[in-house]
Order: structure tokens, then sequence, then C-alpha cells
């Protein structure tokens, strides 16, 4: 009789520790990420913390500029915002965007997407997936009231959140650009700095610090050749707290590794593609352009970016556009 009221104790135990096993394990597994859209965009949160806001709907900006398809704002591992839009200096200006000063057709120009000059853009379709890292895969156009208000360009971006890990947060962006008529072109300024392309609009407070190749870095007015990675640290919160944002370009990036324009001052940071001089959009295949957001604590030298860029440059992006 005792050893029957044994073993079903023992069974009743030994079942009671599986379920826990397993209640355990589904909890750990469980998705950390959060999307939530409104009438404006798309908001990212990991395990309650923000992560950023996608501005999904044509924002009216300093009551000139109509923009869309940006980031903003991008939070701090702390919460603090990282990101301005539509500063005083420049209004245009909107978080993390990607945009070009020349747009043209077999040499017309279609517009200044840049400020968004008889340049638009309407995003068609967005979707979100979450599993062990957040998806947020668009689905945009590009159009001219040049043209009739014709679509021009396509574009398939996929943002994609890696969980936070060894203190980081991992964003990668693939962006993806196809004609839709012959002959178009994009580039950047038409002058010696030809700044366009991939963009950060950070905040600037007084002990920003620009770091790449663990060497500081003072900016110039014109391009830099800097390397393939940017770190930008300063006290973007709390007075004494240092946090940042460091750019890693991908070496599948047309001209890798790209030059910088870095501004002390009114701070537009821009991974320069493709320059001065325009670059065609193929119709039968897209440009696509590759780069990461490391977000992190501390300066530069509080992580290590130069094993972070190797490890990116040996991953495979050829399909991580998930459109």
């Amino acid at each position: 009789m005792e050893k029957k009221l044994f073993k079903k104790r023992h069974l009743r135990m030994s079942c009671f520790f599986l379920l826990l096993i397993i209640s355990c394990s589904s909890r750990e597994i469980e998705p950390s990420f959060t999307f939530k859209e409104n009438e404006q965009g798309i908001e990212l949160l990991e395990n309650g913390q923000y992560v950023f806001f996608y501005q999904k709907k044509p924002k009216l900006l300093n009551g000139q500029y109509v923009c869309c398809n940006y980031l903003h704002p991008l939070y701090s591992l702390n919460g603090d915002t990282l990101t301005e839009e539509s500063p005083a200096d420049h209004p245009h200006h909107r978080g993390i965007f990607w945009a070009w000063h020349q747009m043209s057709v077999n040499g017309k120009s279609l517009g200044d997407g840049w400020i968004m000059e008889n340049i638009a853009q309407e995003v068609t379709n967005i979707r979100t997936t979450v599993d062990q890292s957040a998806k947020l895969n668009i689905n945009a156009v590009w159009r001219s009231s040049l043209l009739g208000d014709k679509p021009f360009l396509s574009e398939q971006t996929t943002i994609t959140v890696h969980q936070f890990q060894n203190g980081i947060r991992k964003i990668d962006f693939a962006i993806s650009l196809t004609a839709l008529v012959p002959g178009v072109e994009i580039g950047g300024s038409d002058d010696e700095k030809g700044y366009g392309g991939f963009c950060a609009r950070i905040k600037h407070p007084g002990d920003l610090a620009f770091v790449s190749e663990n060497k500081m870095v003072t900016p110039q007015l014109i391009q830099i050749e800097a390397g393939p990675w940017m770190d930008f640290s300063g006290s973007f919160g709390s007075e004494g707290e240092t946090s940042g944002i460091a750019i890693l370009c991908h070496p599948e990036t047309p001209n890798y590794p790209e030059p910088w324009i870095l501004r002390s001052k009114r701070s537009m940071q821009n991974v320069v593609f493709p320059g001065r001089n325009p670059v065609a959009i193929p119709i039968d295949r897209p440009v696509i352009l590759y780069y990461l957001l490391i977000i992190h604590n501390g300066n530069a030298s509080s992580i290590d970016l130069k094993k972070l860029q190797s490890e990116y440059e040996k991953m495979e992006v050829s399909n991580q556009n998930g459109n």
C-alpha cells in the first residue's frame, strides 16, 4: 500500500515538474516584440519598452514639407529619444530617412526627393512579422507631379529588429529600389558635398563624439572617407549618462565603403550614396542598400564595433529583403 502511494506521489510530482518545465519553456520562446498600429503609422515595443515609431501616413512638416516612410522617434536603450523631426534649422529632416536631391528620367528632373519638391511617396503596403526578431516589410512608390503623379520608382524596404542581447540592439535595413519606367536616375546634392542616401537626423548633445575605426573623427563640410562604420555617442538623456548609435555599412551596398557627410552642429549624419553623380536604377533588377544600426549604452569603446562590423560583413543579406 505504501509503495502504491509513493508511486502515485512520484508520478504526480513528475507531472508537476514536467508541466513547470513546459510552462517555463513556452514563456522563454514567447515573442518579446509588439507592433501597435494607429492612423499615423506603426510603433514597435520590445518587452514593453519603446523601440521606434514608423511614419506611414504623409505628414506635413513645418507647414511645407509632406513626408512619410521614416523612423521617428528612435529610442535609446534607456528610453530617451535619439532622433529629431522637423528641427528649426532644417525642417525637412526627419529621424532615420533615405532620400535624394536628384531624381530624373532620361535626364529630365522630376523634382527634389530630399525636400519632397514635386515628389511624393506613397506607402502601398506594410506587413509585420514577429518571431525571434521583428520585421517591418514596406512597399512604397515614388511619384512626381511632373509625370502627372505617375509612379517612377518602386521601393521595397525591410527593417529587421533583433532581440536586445549583449547590451545592444541591432536594427537591419535593406532598401531595394527598382525603376518603374526606363531611364530613372538618382543622385545626391549637385555640389561637392553630394549628400543623399541613408540619413540619421539625431539629437546633438554638447558632448557628441564621432568615432570610426576606433579613432575620433572631426566633421568636415565635404565628404569624409572614414571607413565602413561610424559611431555617434553623447549625453542624449539624463546628465552623466552616455549612450550612442552606430551606423554600419555592408559590402554588398554598391559604393562600399561609402563616404560620410558629418555635422557637428545641425546633426544630420549621412552615409553617402551615390554622391553628386547620379546612378541609373534599372527596371529589371533592384539596387539594394544595406545598413545596420547598433543602439548601445556608453561610448564607442563600450562595445566592440570592429567585431560587430566584421560579423555584419559576413552576414548573408541577399535574402534579407522579404517583400
